[in-house]
């Protein structure tokens, strides 16, 4: 209002020929004016003025300024969980013309260069005549306490357009943004692997990020073929299932247990899942995770479309101690006459042991029931189309609520390699269906056993042009090597199991002597 007024007093003054000196004095003496008649009404005026001269003012901004402006943040609620109608407006943007920016951000998509519209820059849309301008904003939240972090910023795009316009903006040209963002963004979709960040200095969901470019595939991996399809069947079955998951009331999400030695290929089987399903993955590493509440600070932050990971969950955390002690201590109350001496020992011992383990674990405070509410609890509802994969070398070491169907769906082996599996890397690693060394491969692979990583290191060349008969061969000696390897291991057990038999059986005559005189 006070710059309209400004305005107005340099062009009616110059209207009537006055020199710039008189104008700008006359000017500054207004605005002196108005700024301490304004500053007397803040002090000695009642609230109640005060608050009815902003009303009028308000109405009186809103009748000279006839804009609306729409603001689409980057991240949403007190969890910074990311809105997707922001990153639906970004696709649409990227794909119109840029020649209106002065000012661009480069960035590198799947080998080919994409510009985006920097901070401050306005783009001009026109959709049915209707003309909307959108520009990309930074707001800066200020702090007054001293900190080692920078401020926290929030990015979000600013519509502004005509108030004449407001019903056919809302209900028409933002659906067909969005639609369109939204197709753009599946068709040109760039995957993403997250992990979780440290410290406290990243607010928005504790997620960071780099671009997922695993060539893993159903067609690469090397696994039973039977146990390969029952895998993409079933996939393809959760892919289209939501309806179904809304009509027996459950989230549409799915468990998945992979186990097996290491070497057998399960950080592969995940790759190729979300490659398959063309999903995020989201690498949970819970010793990061400090507590139950960030944990689930962390799901809020996950989006949908996505496979969360968390690899060896017998190793990340000791999340079974406690349980285990506590039905311990139940059991030894019923049990107490029948347990002597020696066994009140041993559980004592291990105890103390199961205390000092969750000592060291002291920066972390993540458990089993926090874990358990992050798989299938309430929370684990707030986004839907999820996949959940646990990996673990040791799956007789896990609770058993913790991998129980429900959770767990799907129980995964994954065992030595088997002789498709072999095929499966033959044609991978040299390009072959046959040879006649294969029958001789597959009779090593069934009286012993190697791992599909090995199988692999094996086959790869380890000179240029190395020929197919070679590396099979340097395979086929691995193999016998194991199998003469596990020959003398299993006749050295023998062997020490006899030697306690004998032991056993010198020691028992004296006992029973013993027992005799006594």
């Amino acid at each position: 209002m006070i710059l309209n007024y400004v305005i107005y007093t340099y062009k009616l003054n110059k209207e009537k020929n006055t020199n710039m000196g008189e104008i700008w004095g006359l000017i500054g003496s207004k605005l002196a004016s108005i700024l301490f008649i304004w500053a007397m009404i803040q002090r000695y005026c009642p609230h109640q003025i005060h608050a009815l001269i902003e009303k009028l003012s308000q109405k009186l901004a809103n009748f000279v300024y006839p804009y609306v402006e729409v603001k689409f943040f980057e991240y949403i609620g007190d969890y910074y969980r990311t809105n997707e109608a922001f990153t639906f407006i970004e696709h649409y943007l990227q794909s119109k013309p840029t020649n209106q920016a002065k000012k661009l951000r480069g960035e590198s998509v799947r080998k080919s260069l994409v510009l985006k519209m920097d901070e401050r820059q306005e783009f001009h849309d026109e959709f049915e005549g209707i003309h909307v301008v959108w520009s990309l904003r930074n707001l800066v939240q200020k702090t007054n306490s001293v900190s080692f972090y920078p401020a926290d910023d929030k990015r979000y795009y600013l519509l502004t357009f005509h108030r004449g316009n407001r019903e056919f903006v809302v209900r028409t040209y933002l659906n067909h943004v969005l639609e369109q963002g939204k197709d753009i963004g599946l068709s040109k979709r760039q995957r993403k692997l997250y992990t979780n960040c440290t410290g406290d200095s990243d607010k928005r969901g504790k997620w960071s990020h780099v671009i997922f470019e695993h060539p893993s595939s159903f067609k690469t991996i090397a696994m039973d073929g039977k146990k390969k399809k029952e895998i993409v069947d079933d996939l393809v079955t959760f892919s289209k299932g939501k309806d179904y998951y809304a009509r027996i009331g459950k989230p549409w999400k799915r468990g998945y247990l992979l186990y097996g030695p290491p070497g057998t290929g399960k950080s592969s089987l995940v790759a190729a899942i979300a490659n398959f399903l063309k999903y995020d993955i989201y690498d949970i590493e819970l010793t990061n995770v400090k507590t139950n509440a960030e944990l689930r600070k962390l799901l809020i932050g996950i989006t949908s479309k996505s496979v969360v990971v968390i690899e060896d969950i017998d190793c990340s955390l000791d999340l079974t101690g406690q349980r285990k002690t506590d039905s311990e201590n139940g059991n030894g109350k019923d049990e107490k006459n029948e347990k002597n001496e020696m066994n009140n020992e041993v559980v004592a011992a291990s105890m103390i042991q199961l205390k000092e383990e969750a000592n060291k674990n002291k920066t972390s405070q993540v458990t089993l029931s926090g874990l358990l509410n992050f798989i299938d609890g309430i929370w684990s509802a707030s986004t839907g189309e999820r996949l959940i994969i646990f990996t673990t070398n040791c799956v007789e070491k896990l609770d058993k609520a913790l991998i129980r169907r429900g959770r767990m769906d799907m129980h995964i082996e994954l065992s030595y390699c088997c002789f498709d599996g072999f095929r499966m890397l033959a044609m991978n690693y040299m390009s072959i269906e046959t040879h006649p060394l294969f029958e001789t491969v597959r009779c090593l692979l069934e009286e012993t056993n190697i791992t599909p990583a090995d199988v692999a290191e094996n086959l790869m060349p380890k000179v240029a042009n190395e020929d197919v008969e070679t590396s099979l061969k340097r395979l086929i000696q691995a193999l016998r090597s194991s199998k003469e390897e596990a020959k003398k291991k299993g006749e050295k057990e023998e062997s020490t199991g006899e030697e306690d038999s004998a032991e056993d059986k010198k020691s028992f005559p004296e006992e029973e002597i013993d027992n005799g005189k006594s």
